[in-house]
């Protein structure tokens, strides 16, 4: 096994802690090599994961972000279940005030598909 193909399968957020958790303000992370397999007919499916979010107590490391994503690369999963799983991993892990991802994902037989998941609104903890 590649050391790049190694990290991928070994991947886990790391978070880090926030250095204003004082203040609102919004992170926003485009990642535009997301990869994973259409589970019904095995082709790779294409997307730009675009995530923005407010911060509470923690941030991501964007290197182990990177690997995260990367992860799904072989994994056979529908459009709107991964970006779902992305959301649902950070929010479990950052508790971020608030917290958006969209899966654009290219177009396929002529079909473009946009995910959108995120939390209703900002919710401060001060």
């Amino acid at each position: 096994m590649l050391y790049g193909e190694k990290a991928i399968t070994e991947a886990e957020l790391e978070i880090w802690e926030n250095p204003n958790p004082e203040k609102d303000y919004e992170i926003s992370i485009s990642f535009n090599e997301f990869t994973c397999l259409c589970p019904r007919s095995g082709y790779p499916d294409f997307a730009t994961i675009n995530i923005v979010y407010v911060p509470d107590k923690f941030i991501v490391e964007l290197k182990s972000l990177k690997l995260y994503l990367n992860s799904f690369r072989n994994m056979a999963i529908s459009h709107e279940k991964s970006s779902n799983l992305i959301f649902d991993t950070i929010k479990e892990k950052l508790a971020p005030r608030y917290l958006q991802v969209i899966g654009d994902f290219n177009p396929r037989g002529n079909v473009k598909t946009i995910i959108k998941v995120e939390t209703s609104t900002v919710t401060s903890s001060t």
